[in-house]
């Protein structure tokens, strides 16, 4: 199966040895985001712009690969602080219908640049 990768400029430019996204498939899997704002690639301030800088980075990515937040099947939610975690469904809520997308959460000590939530997802085109 051919792989292909996916770039835009409307997400934070990857900062190490890895793609956007990789499309196999009708699977698109879409790297860990972060609360990059991409035009200045600095961090946003505080949980709830980084969890909403997050999404709107993902659904960047999923637009770019031809498809949407709706299309994601599993998605990963990683946390410096569980105690952020209502925050996170409260947020989410606002850019997922339903039928959901299976989810995990799990906490981490650290993310990069100091990061207090990351978030990838595998998206179905189909």
């Amino acid at each position: 199966m051919k792989k292909t990768t996916l770039q835009t400029d409307a997400a934070p430019k990857a900062i190490g040895t890895y793609s956007q996204a990789v499309r196999c498939g009708d699977t698109v899997y879409l790297s860990g985001q972060i609360g990059l704002d991409p035009a200045t690639m600095q961090m946003v301030e505080g949980i709830d712009a980084q969890i909403r800088r997050v999404f709107d980075n993902l659904a960047a990515v999923a637009a770019a690969a031809g498809g949407s937040l709706d299309d994601c099947v599993k998605v990963n939610v990683y946390l410096t602080d569980l105690g952020h975690f209502a925050k996170v469904n409260e947020i989410m809520a606002t850019y997922f219908r339903e039928p959901y997308p299976a989810r995990a959460a799990i906490g981490v000590a650290s993310l990069p640049r100091n990061a207090l939530v990351e978030v990838d997802a595998v998206m179905h085109l189909g």
